[in-house]
């Protein structure tokens, strides 16, 4: 139990989701951080108005794949990284786009998309589950275990989105 507590304390706040778990980390009044975590991971309540707001707002889009997020988020990430954020955030509920799809959007190349798609802070907020590879999920969140713990979290809410892949 220790151990589990000290892993939940870096966290404002632990929600609890069909996959497992979205930590949220807060700092300086905005949100610093999401992971998706294992169901190993104990819902936490929030330790502040932030995460308190982004816990209320996780729960609503779990219930609903259209639900739309208004977070104050940290600015972290590099000028090409947010110029990929970008086009991921403006991805429709329902649609995927494919790494090179986002590349050719901002003449780059479907390695460095991923790059910055794993690098992405705020999953859920900017929902980088909507670009796939070419040939089928691609990977997730720096994770490319076909079987692993990542992926499931990305059939999952693609599937919640309206999205099927097998």
């Amino acid at each position: 139990m220790e151990k589990k507590a000290a892993r939940s304390d870096i966290f404002s706040a632990i929600v609890e989701a069909p996959f497992g778990a979205v930590g949220v980390r807060t700092s300086g009044g905005a949100i610093a951080e999401m992971v998706y975590l294992p169901a190993s991971f104990d819902e936490k309540q929030a330790t502040d108005k932030i995460a308190e707001k982004a816990a209320k707002q996780i729960d609503q889009y779990l219930q609903d794949p259209d639900f739309r997020f208004d977070l104050p988020l940290a600015q972290v990430g590099t000028d090409f990284q947010h110029r990929v954020w970008k086009v991921i955030a403006a991805i429709p509920r329902g649609d995927v786009l494919t790494y090179g799809d986002v590349a050719k959007l901002i003449r780059s190349a479907p390695r460095a998309v991923g790059q910055a798609c794993g690098a992405n802070w705020f999953p859920l907020v900017i929902p980088c589950h909507r670009v796939t590879a070419a040939g089928g999920l691609g990977g997730f969140s720096h994770h490319d275990d076909e079987t692993g713990f990542h992926l499931g979290v990305k059939r999952w809410l693609l599937q919640h989105e309206g999205v099927q892949y097998d």
